[in-house]
């Protein structure tokens, strides 16, 4: 063989290498694990899909998701991610802190995409730039949410002096945002009432422990996304005007929330399940922060409650559900 033709044969072997790998990725089945505690909001589940389909995975022909929920409990994940990672997956999508945190429980290759709160706060990865390791995402909030959220909360009820907290102890997450909400109340003149909840059997016996208070800040955690629609149901019984962390709970009656738009949030985890399954190493994947928080108020609620929203909070509202 002479050189022209030695040089030729290897160019157009090292050109059919990539297009072979290609044309190998492309017919393959990919397996995606979903895991989280408790059952999410339909929304969430639909933006993922749709943000697949939009780099071309559909469900059944070239992705298989594996859904892996709980009944809002924490103690089970580790045992449903270690399922996962027995199935093979090439990627964890882990929805909210717990989940991420059984993920990296399990495995320390598998790649992990969280959707999850300040998790740099956490230590789930050392740096939001360079999260390293086999696991980045998307941030959902940050410490100080909380707080922000009890700003409101004061606007809107000018008299407030004791709030009470609903929250999950056992949830990592959540202590870190009682944290947020204690750090706030000095500027805001406001005493924080602990109600602490282990399950949903505890939240009747909550809001009469909550009884007297003149607000409610409940911190998120899936084990109140889960049950929202008894918890909104509650605070109004109870006639707490409440603050949310996000729009699913105004959606079911709630009061009124502040913070991400979560179902954006799981479109995008989409695009970075479809970096991994290229072949990016999920650790030099920056973690991603939201850049638009919203406020919507739910005005019916308010009127059960017998609040008038000041024009200037109404202002401010993305959104005002009638």
């Amino acid at each position: 063989m002479d050189r022209r033709t030695f040089v030729n044969a290897l160019a157009a072997s090292l050109l059919a290498a990539p297009l072979a790998a290609e044309a190998q990725r492309q017919n393959r089945i990919f397996r995606v694990g979903f895991l989280r505690a408790g059952q999410p909001p339909r929304a969430f589940i639909d933006e993922f899909q749709q943000g697949l389909r939009e780099f071309g995975y559909v469900e059944g022909q070239n992705v298989v998701i594996e859904y892996r929920f709980t009944d809002g409990s924490i103690d089970p994940l580790p045992r449903l991610a270690a399922e996962l990672v027995r199935l093979k997956v090439d990627v964890i999508l882990a929805s909210t802190g717990p989940a991420a945190f059984a993920a990296l429980s399990v495995t320390n290759t598998v790649p992990i995409v969280f959707v999850m709160p300040d998790p740099e706060g956490f230590g789930i990865v050392p740096n939001l730039a360079h999260p390293g390791g086999n696991v980045t995402g998307l941030a959902m909030s940050s410490a100080d949410l909380p707080g922000k959220r009890l700003q409101l909360l004061k606007e809107v009820v000018p008299r407030l002096t004791r709030v009470a907290v609903l929250w999950h102890p056992a949830n990592p997450t959540d202590q870190v945002q009682v944290k947020g909400a204690q750090a706030s109340v000095g500027a805001l003149d406001l005493q924080l009432q602990l109600v602490p909840v282990s399950g949903p059997d505890d939240f009747e016996s909550a809001f009469e422990t909550a009884r007297g208070a003149g607000g409610l800040l409940q911190v998120d955690g899936v084990l109140f996304t889960t049950y929202r629609a008894q918890l909104v149901n509650l605070a109004i019984r109870s006639r707490l005007p409440a603050v949310y962390g996000f729009k699913e709970f105004p959606d079911a009656g709630g009061f009124m929330s502040y913070g991400a738009h979560l179902p954006d949030l799981y479109r995008r985890a989409a695009a970075y399940v479809d970096k991994v399954l290229k072949g990016t190493n999920p650790g030099d994947l920056p973690v991603e922060q939201p850049t638009k928080f919203e406020l919507v108020i739910n005005l019916k609620t308010a009127k059960m409650l017998g609040l008038t929203i000041p024009q200037a909070v109404l202002l401010r509202a993305d959104e005002v559900i009638q």
